[in-house]
């Protein structure tokens, strides 16, 4: 242990260089992310509560955090649900809600790297929908600059940050849609000496979400326990590093969610999401948009992660789940579980990593996340 924390010091004294290349383009292993894409920060699944059921969320995504998994799912948040005390004289209060989130990343390493979240949302009437603003930051943490002949010249920090406005709305009794424009700017290096920003990548892109949540089906009773989404994520133009251009990692998420048991006292989900990286890159360089939608569909393999969730009361909820992908992607397979409780306006989760891999980089990855309904 003392030899491994010893030779990460060093290199993060002595090689910043090869440490920020490792953890930001091309490594699959530590972020999931094939064909060398850029700013995988913000592929990081933002909440405990769908880390904590294998990285699922994209048919649940019934609070703020739709923002992330699905911007389809903001249409449906409108008022609150009183229950059956709700006197129907009293003003309805908007849906309004604070989501926080922090997670210590890549805890192997002891690297002191950490993700933050942050997202607030509101539905407004005159809009007919909801509109939220969502804030991610990831903290590099801090790098020796020297010169060629090694001297040192001072250090820096790295960072990477994104910030997003949503908008969602009802065009159907059971249909929503969504979507998202975001700013993304990578801070690897400083300032170069000629003045040019050598190490800082600025992008923008959008994200588009549907999601179904039909009440019934002529074949099917299903008591309006089903819901099925999609979101088409970070689709934008490459981020630029001194000549070197890299594609956002532009995403294809489905899901399906079935609430299993859902009474008065229990309410138990399952879900499934799949997600295909819409990336083309070989040794020749990576396909521009829109070409790489298309041919990125001849990399085999995709990410799968299945989820389930258990509340009992709407206090206290059980999670599990499980997500892998193919050696192709970065071969990351591992089960998540979690857990939350609500009290009052607040609702707190947490979330733990177990991979099957021994000393991989997300081992016992821990994270934590608040939900706040704000008034």
């Amino acid at each position: 242990m003392f030899m491994r924390k010893l030779t990460m010091k060093m290199i993060l004294k002595v090689c910043p260089a090869i440490v920020i290349i490792a953890l930001l383009l091309p490594c699959n292993n530590l972020f999931g992310q094939a064909g060398g894409s850029a700013v995988p920060f913000i592929s990081i699944s933002p909440d405990a509560r769908a880390s904590g059921m294998g990285e699922v969320g994209t048919a649940i995504a019934d609070d703020i955090n739709a923002i992330y998994w699905n911007p389809g799912g903001l249409a449906f948040l409108d008022y609150f649900d009183y229950g059956d005390d709700f006197d129907m004289d009293e003003e309805l209060i908007p849906y309004r809600q604070v989501a926080l989130s922090y997670s210590l990343w890549l805890p192997q390493f002891n690297a002191d790297l950490f993700y933050s979240y942050l997202t607030v949302g509101q539905y407004f009437e005159d809009l007919d929908g909801t509109v939220a603003f969502n804030f991610i930051f990831m903290n590099l943490g801090e790098f020796t600059k020297t010169s060629a002949q090694g001297t040192v010249l001072g250090k820096f920090m790295s960072n990477e940050f994104a910030a997003g406005l949503s908008y969602g709305t009802i065009i159907a009794p059971d249909l929503g849609v969504g979507f998202q424009l975001k700013y993304i700017q990578s801070n690897l290096t400083p300032t170069s000496v000629q003045g040019q920003d050598a190490g800082t990548g600025i992008s923008a892109a959008f994200d588009i979400g549907v999601l179904w949540k039909p009440q019934s089906l002529d074949f099917l009773d299903i008591e309006d326990r089903l819901a099925l989404g999609l979101n088409l994520q970070n689709i934008g133009p490459k981020m630029t590093y001194i000549k070197e251009s890299d594609p956002l990692p532009s995403t294809l998420r489905m899901g399906i969610a079935f609430d299993v048991v859902k009474d008065e006292f229990n309410e138990l989900t399952f879900a499934f999401d799949f997600a295909k990286l819409l990336v083309k890159r070989d040794s020749l360089g990576s396909d521009p948009l829109p070409k790489s939608l298309v041919s990125s569909w001849e990399n085999r393999g995709a990410e799968l992660s299945f989820g389930m969730e258990y509340w009992y009361e709407h206090v206290v909820a059980l999670r599990a789940g499980y997500f892998t992908e193919p050696a192709v992607l970065g071969n990351r397979k591992y089960y998540n579980f979690g857990a939350g409780v609500r009290y009052d306006i607040f609702r707190l989760d947490f979330s733990f990593i177990n991979t099957i891999e021994e000393n991989h980089p997300l081992a016992n990855t821990m994270r934590f996340s608040m939900l706040i309904d704000w008034e």
